[in-house]
């Protein structure tokens, strides 16, 4: 259901008031005025009313009532349209949430499809900061965007502890296939993260060069430093996803290393075993004359034979570490 989180209007850094959603472009009219609306699940009917009070172009609504298209950033003459996603886990699993933004001179529009953390945060920052706030829509812009990379950062940390505990693991016991399955989910979620994650430094980049009215040249390194911390979390990304494919590795070298190990240790006792079988096998063959057949103590010289024989092998298997 659609809901109107805030719709307020600002001027020289300080909220005015709260306005009704059809009030939006008389206030945004005013010199020196800008409306900050935050919309949640907007269906047709309130996007539409938005197109005809601040003229948003007809492609941007289209995308808007369309959804789940990829994060991006459309100009439309002195316009603004931009999707991005916030990562949010559900029941274990990793879901992204989109949430679009419309910007132009005297308005700034985001509305959030979902249940990602609200904007109310961002917008009691900005309140509180009116000498940031009084540059108008352009820090309203990057303060958005800086939230939405802000809810990255949780996600990452929490997959760098469980990469760090499954190498940890992998080098005390033998991989499982729960171990294996668990790796190959972080690597699928880590790609997805990192799918999501890269256009929004590529947005931030293009907000330096663009040319509009409402952003102001003294804001685009604010949103440099956006750019700068998304590029810083993409090279974390790339990291992990080594660490998966290493945890992988070393989990496989380690379990060759113990086979290895294993297949030594059967290798040795097979050899000894193999002497008394060699030496007893002779000797039950059926032939009359045969040497010492006729001694008294030929039984238990070749017991002494095999004695010495399999406690020199094991020494030596012992000595190269085979046993």
């Amino acid at each position: 259901m659609a809901q109107v989180i805030a719709a307020a209007v600002y001027a020289n850094g300080k909220k005015v008031s709260d306005i009704r959603l059809d009030e939006g472009a008389e206030w945004a009219a005013r010199e020196g005025h800008f409306v900050w609306i935050g919309l949640h699940d907007p269906g047709r009917e309130e996007l539409l009313s938005l197109q005809r009070q601040f003229q948003l172009h007809p492609l941007a609504i289209e995308d808007a009532l369309l959804q789940h298209t990829r994060p991006k950033l459309e100009t439309f003459g002195d316009a603004l349209f931009m999707v991005v996603y916030s990562p949010i886990r559900r029941d274990g699993e990793l879901v992204f949430i989109e949430t679009q933004l419309f910007a132009g001179k005297g308005y700034v529009i985001s509305a959030r499809y979902g249940d990602s953390p609200s904007y109310a945060a961002v917008r009691q920052r900005c309140e509180a900061q009116p000498q940031m706030l009084v540059h108008g829509e352009d820090y309203v812009l990057h303060s958005l965007l800086g939230f939405v990379i802000e809810n990255y950062r949780p996600l990452l940390d929490d997959y760098h502890a469980q990469l760090e505990d499954m190498e940890q693991r992998v080098l005390n016991q033998p991989l499982s296939q729960a171990d294996v399955e668990a790796v190959q989910g972080m690597r699928r979620s880590l790609s997805r993260l990192r799918r999501y994650l890269a256009p929004l430094g590529e947005i931030c980049q293009e907000l330096q060069r663009l040319d509009f009215p409402f952003i102001d040249k003294h804001m685009r390194p604010y949103f440099r430093n956006v750019a700068i911390h998304t590029q810083r979390m993409l090279e974390d990304l790339t990291a992990m996803r080594e660490m998966a494919d290493h945890a992988i590795e070393i989990g496989l070298l380690l379990e060759a290393s113990r086979q290895s190990l294993t297949q030594r240790k059967f290798a040795a006792w097979a050899a000894i075993l193999a002497f008394p079988t060699a030496l007893t096998g002779i000797y039950g063959m059926n032939f009359h004359f045969m040497p010492e057949l006729g001694w008294e103590y030929g039984y238990f010289g070749v017991l002494g034979i095999i004695a010495l024989g399999c406690g020199g092998l094991y020494a030596n298997f012992k000595r190269l570490n085979w046993l």
